[in-house]
C-alpha cells in the first residue's frame, strides 16, 4: 500500500541504517563483558563439527544452520579440536565442547566476540523486516516507531549477539509467514520461490518451525473465504476466484514447498544418513541415546521408527526432533517460588508481562485501543465488522502466527525462559506501527514519540545486564531472581564480573565457594573457588570438605536450587534424611568393592546436594553483601553461620534465618 511520504527518502533510509547499526553495536558490546552463556558452547561445538569433519551427532536438537553460522568465525580462524577425546563415541557435547573452549589453545574470548557480532546480523535483518512490513501498513512513520521500540528492546539486545537460535527463528518465522501469505494472493516463480526457500531455512533452523505448518494452513483458510481472487502468473497469468479453484493451486503448491524442505534438511546434513563422519570415532550412542527419548508408543512412535528404518530423514535429524519432543514432556521449572517438572500455562504470560518494558506494553495497548476506536468510529454495526474484517485481513500473517505461537506456549511444559516467546513480539511492534500512519491522531503520535524516548530510556539503565531486564511490575531486575531465572535472568553470563569483583573486593586468603549455573569456566576466568555441590560434574573428581567461614558465591538459578531433587522450602522430611546420612556416612573404609563404593559415592552426593538444599533455604532469607549483574549473589558468611547450617538443629537454623529476615527488613 503506497502512503504519503513525510520525510524524504534519503532521511528515511538514514534513520534506518542508523538504527540497525546501533541495535547491533549496543547487543554485540554488551557481550564483551560475558563470558559463554549457557547453550553457547555446544552451540558453536556443534555447527564447528558440522563444518570441520562433516559429522552430526553433537548438539542436534538446535538448529544445523544457526549452529554453522555461530562456527564461521571458528572455521576462518582456524580452531584447534581434539578428534581423539574420549567423549566421542558417547557424543558428549559439553565435555567436547568445554575442552574446545577452555583446553584446546583457542582464543575464545575473541572468537566468540566475532561469533556474536555475525550473529547480531540476524537481529539487524529481523530489524529490517519490522521496518519494511510495518512501512507497508502504516508508511514511513510506522514503520520507524516499530523499528525504534525493536531496536532499543533489552530482550532482543540480549539475545540477539547470543550464538543460539533463538533470534534466529524469530527472522525466519516471521519472514517465511509473509511469504506464504504473499504467494496466496500472487502465485508465480518468484513468490513461490521465496516462500519454499524459506520454509526450507526454517526445518533446519530450530524445530519449532513445524508451527508453520498450521500457520500456513490458517493461512490458506483465510484465502479461501475472502472474496479477493488469487493471481495464478505461472503460464499465462489468470484470476480464481472459486474457493475450490484457490485450493486447487495452492495445495501443489504447498506441497512442493515440503519437497524443498525435505531436500535442504538432506543438504546440511551433507546428504548422509549416518550421524558420524569420516575419520572420527566410531559413533556408540547419542548423549540421550535412542533408548531414552524414543517415544513409547503413539504416533511419534510410529513416526521415529518407519523413518529410521526407511532412512527418510538424517539420523542426526530425527534423533534432534526427538529429544525436543522428550525434553519438551518434562523439565525442571522454576515460577514465582514454586518448583514444577510439566510447567504452567500462566508461566509464559507472566514472562511476557514482567519481561516487556512498560513504554512497549504502553505501546501495545494504545495500538489496540486505536484500532478499537477506529472500528467504532465506522459507523453502524454491519459498517464496524466490515471495517475490522478489513484491517484484520491486512494483518492476517500477524495475528495468525501470535496466535498460534502463543497457543502452543500456554500448553508447553517447557517453562525455562521469557526467549521461547520472543517470536511473539514482531508482530506486536509492527501492529504498533498504527499509532503513526497518515490519519493517525496527533496526540497518538505525540504518546508514541514519548514512548520510544521512555523505552530508550529504560534500555539505557539496564546496559550492560539486558540478559536480567526485568520491568517495576516485578520489582525490577534487583528482584527478577524471586520470579523467574535460568534464561530470563541467569545464564551463566556473569563469570567476569565475579571475576573483578572478587579481585577488588576479597580479602586476602579469604575463602571462596561458588555454585555457578552455566557452561563457563570460572577457573579460565582467573576465579579460584571451590565448587558447591555441582549438579552437573563434568567428570572433574569430587571430594567431601567442611563448610567454612567465607565467601559463598551463588547463581540465580542455583540459589533457587531449580535443577536438584532436593528443591523448594526445607521439610522435616528432608532434615531428618540429612542427618541419617550424616550418621551413616563415616570416612570410608580403605578396603571396598566397587558396588559398595558406588553406594557409598551415591550417598555423599546426596548428604552434599541436601547440605546445599539446607544452605540455599537460609541464604535465600538472607541479604546478600553483594550482587554481581543481577544473577550472581554473595555472601560473607561468618563461623556460626557456616556450623548452623552444616551441623545445627532445626530449632537454631530457624532461629538464624528468624534473625536474617529480621536484619534484611523488607
Amino acid at each position: 500500500m503506497n502512503h504519503p511520504r513525510l520525510l524524504p527518502p534519503v532521511v528515511v533510509t538514514t534513520l534506518v541504517t542508523l538504527l540497525l547499526a546501533l541495535h547491533w553495536w549496543l547487543g554485540v558490546s554488551a557481550t564483551r563483558e560475558m563470558c559463554t552463556t549457557a547453550d553457547e558452547l555446544a552451540h558453536v561445538t556443534g555447527g564447528f563439527t558440522y563444518w570441520q569433519f562433516n559429522d552430526y551427532r553433537l548438539h542436534a536438537e538446535n538448529g544445523n544452520l544457526p549452529q554453522r553460522l555461530a562456527a564461521l568465525p571458528w572455521v576462518a580462524e582456524g580452531a584447534h579440536m581434539d578428534t581423539t577425546d574420549a567423549a566421542w563415541p558417547k557424543s558428549h557435547v559439553w565435555l567436547i565442547g568445554r575442552r574446545f573452549f577452555f583446553q584446546s589453545g583457542n582464543n575464545t574470548d575473541y572468537l566468540l566476540l566475532l561469533t556474536r557480532a555475525t550473529m547480531a546480523t540476524l537481529g539487524a535483518g529481523l530489524g529490517w523486516l519490522i521496518f519494511a512490513w510495518s512501512r507497508r501498513l502504516w508508511g514511513d512513520a510506522g514503520g520507524l516507531l516499530s523499528l525504534g521500540l525493536y531496536a532499543l528492546c533489552p530482550n532482543f539486545l540480549a539475545h540477539g549477539p547470543l550464538a543460539t537460535s533463538d533470534v534466529a527463528m524469530t527472522l525466519v518465522l516471521l519472514a517465511a509467514s509473509g511469504a506464504f501469505w504473499r504467494q496466496t494472493r500472487r502465485l508465480d516463480q518468484r513468490s513461490w520461490a521465496l516462500s519454499a526457500g524459506l520454509l526450507a531455512v526454517a526445518s533446519v533452523t530450530k524445530f519449532s518451525w513445524v508451527l508453520l505448518l498450521p500457520i500456513g494452513a490458517l493461512l490458506v483458510v483465510v484465502r479461501l473465504v475472502s472474496t479477493e481472487p488469487l493471481t495464478l502468473a505461472i503460464g499465462p497469468e489468470r484470476r480464481v476466484t472459486t474457493w475450490r479453484g484457490k485450493l486447487a493451486v495452492l495445495l501443489p503448491a504447498a506441497l512442493a514447498h515440503g519437497l524443498v524442505a525435505w531436500v535442504a534438511i538432506w543438504v546440511c546434513f551433507g546428504g548422509r544418513f549416518s550421524a558420524a563422519g569420516p575419520g572420527l570415532p566410531a559413533q556408540t550412542e547419542y548423549f540421550a541415546p535412542w533408548a531414552v527419548i524414543m517415544p513409547e508408543h503413539g504416533f511419534w512412535h510410529g513416526f521415529f521408527s518407519c523413518a529410521r528404518s526407511w532412512h527418510l530423514l538424517p539420523d542426526a535429524y530425527l534423533q534432534g526432533f526427538a529429544y525436543v519432543l522428550f525434553a519438551a514432556a518434562e523439565r525442571g521449572a522454576f515460577f514465582n517460588g514454586e518448583y514444577s517438572n510439566t510447567g504452567w500455562p500462566a508461566f509464559f504470560p507472566y514472562a511476557f508481562l514482567v519481561k516487556t518494558p512498560l513504554p512497549q506494553l504502553a505501546a501495545f495497548a494504545l495500538a489496540g485501543g486505536a484500532a478499537l476506536a477506529a472500528w467504532g468510529r465506522a459507523g453502524p454495526a454491519r459498517a464496524w465488522v466490515a471495517r475490522a474484517r478489513h484491517d484484520l485481513y491486512r494483518v492476517a500473517p500477524l495475528a495468525i502466527l501470535f496466535a498460534v505461537y502463543w497457543a502452543f506456549s500456554v500448553t508447553s511444559h517447557l517453562n525455562i525462559g521469557h526467549r521461547h516467546i520472543l517470536p511473539t513480539y514482531p508482530a506486536l511492534f509492527i501492529v504498533a506501527g498504527l499509532l503513526l500512519r497518515p490519519a493517525g491522531s496527533r496526540w497518538l503520535a505525540a504518546m508514541a514519540a514519548a514512548l520510544v524516548v521512555w523505552n530508550a530510556a529504560d534500555s539505557a539503565r539496564i546496559r550492560p545486564h539486558y540478559l536480567a531486564y526485568f520491568n517495576p511490575i516485578a520489582g525490577g531486575p534487583e528482584n527478577g531472581w524471586r520470579h523467574l531465572v535460568d534464561s530470563s535472568l541467569d545464564w551463566g553470563q556473569d563469570l567476569p564480573g565475579l571475576a573483578a569483583w572478587l579481585r577488588h573486593e576479597a580479602r586476602p586468603h579469604e575463602q571462596v565457594y561458588l555454585s555457578y549455573f552455566g557452561n563457563g569456566d570460572f577457573e579460565y576466568e582467573g576465579i579460584r573457588a571451590v565448587e558447591l555441590a555441582p549438579v552437573y560434574n563434568f567428570n572433574k573428581p569430587r571430594w567431601w570438605f567442611e563448610l567454612e567461614p567465607g565467601l559463598y558465591c551463588l547463581s540465580a538459578t542455583t540459589l533457587q536450587d531449580v535443577y536438584s531433587g532436593w528443591r523448594g522450602s526445607w521439610s522435616l522430611a528432608k532434615e531428618a534424611q540429612y542427618h541419617l546420612l550424616q550418621s551413616e556416612l563415616k570416612p570410608m573404609p580403605p578396603l571396598l568393592t566397587s558396588a559398595e563404593r558406588q553406594k557409598h559415592s551415591e550417598k555423599l552426593y546426596n548428604l552434599d546436594r541436601l547440605r546445599f538444599a539446607r544452605l540455599c533455604d537460609y541464604l535465600r532469607v538472607r541479604r546478600p553483601d553483594a550482587v554481581v549483574g543481577y544473577s550472581i549473589f554473595i555472601y560473607r558468611l561468618n563461623a556460626e553461620e557456616t556450623r548452623t547450617v552444616a551441623h545445627g538443629s532445626l530449632i537454631e537454623l530457624a532461629a538464624l534465618m528468624e534473625r536474617a529476615l529480621q536484619a534484611r527488613g523488607d
